[in-house]
């Protein structure tokens, strides 16, 4: 670690403790000597105006609470912040790959926000001799099926911050028909690369996902958006697989050959998925869903490496699909 990186870890460790931390535990945590720790304490009371306390009983250090502070959780205790913007040199990296892909997946949704904050960083990462606009020009985002979230995006995520309602005009591939709904936006989900917005639809009285890029307009009104609980949500929209999914009603066996368990058995299709390892080397997986579209396409997807076991009636969907593919292709051939 240099100086920055030290100073920024004592930060943290004084300001999430409970209790006075022993010398002994800031040189073990900081990977320094006692001296180098008096020297940073020193430092940051000084040139930082840091008010880092001694405590003969613990024979540590702690941040003095506030004489203002009357707060009763020791946690709170403290509410000393570093100057400016402080981080470590992971932090750093991650904080610029952030703004990479955010960039990839919008551009220019926060460009001239973040320009100054960009610019900050890369001089931090200089000052450092870590590099500057190096992570940048090396790195590298792929998206693959992305469609542009739409010009609806900026007007959503603005309804959505402030809790208010949204009139919408929305084109739904399925039906291939046009609708205007009036909802309470709750969340935006990022999904494979593109934009979803659930919300609670009040001209049909129920939950929905809606894809971003298929509003054609999007309106904020005057009334507060309903809040919905977490939980609701997740039960009506994250329990099943995918992002149209709904609550689970069934569970999905699949069997992977022993070519195909060296992927799936490192990926994660569903959180509550299970997973087994089986004696011919290949790889047993099941899964919850509701809707089968979005599951069968990515079995499928694995082609003679993938099987259907259960339910029958996911079996026989995957089987009528392969059958009119291979007719198809069988028909071209002619």
């Amino acid at each position: 670690m240099n100086v920055f990186d030290r100073i920024y870890a004592l930060h943290k460790q004084l300001a999430g403790a409970r209790r006075p931390i022993p010398k002994a535990t800031l040189e073990e945590r900081l990977e320094c000597s006692p001296a180098t720790v008096k020297r940073i304490i020193r430092d940051m009371r000084l040139y930082l105006d840091a008010p880092i306390e001694y405590d003969r009983e613990y024979n540590g250090y702690y941040y003095a609470r506030d004489a203002d502070d009357e707060s009763t959780d020791e946690a709170a205790s403290g509410h000393f912040e570093l100057p400016g913007l402080w981080f470590n040199a992971s932090e750093l990296v991650s904080l610029l790959a952030m703004d990479q892909l955010l960039e990839t997946v919008q551009p220019g949704l926060l460009a001239l926000d973040l320009a100054p904050v960009r610019k900050r960083l890369e001089r931090i990462l200089e000052s450092r001799a870590m590099g500057t606009g190096e992570l940048s020009r090396r790195t590298r985002i792929l998206r693959a099926s992305a469609r542009r979230p739409g010009p609806a995006f900026a007007d959503v995520a603005s309804a959505m911050a402030m809790r208010r309602r949204l009139t919408i005009r929305y084109h739904g591939r399925a039906r291939d028909t046009e609708s205007e709904r009036t909802v309470s936006p709750q969340r935006l989900i990022y999904y494979r690369d593109n934009w979803y917005l659930d919300a609670w639809c009040h001209d049909a009285e129920g939950l929905r996902s809606f894809s971003l890029d298929r509003i054609r307009h999007a309106q904020a009104r005057e009334a507060a958006a309903i809040e919905m609980d977490e939980d609701a949500l997740e039960a009506e929209l994250g329990g099943g697989y995918g992002i149209f999914s709904g609550a689970p009603a069934n569970t999905a066996v699949i069997r992977f050959s022993a070519r195909a368990a060296r992927w799936v058995a490192d990926e994660q299709w569903h959180p509550d998925q299970q997973g087994e390892s089986l004696d011919d080397g290949g790889y047993e997986l099941r899964v919850p869903y509701s809707a089968s579209a979005e599951l069968l396409a990515d079995v499928l997807a694995y082609g003679p490496d993938a099987e259907v076991i259960a339910p029958l009636e996911l079996r026989a969907a995957a089987a009528d699909r392969l059958h009119a593919a291979a007719a198809q292709y069988g028909a071209n051939a002619k």
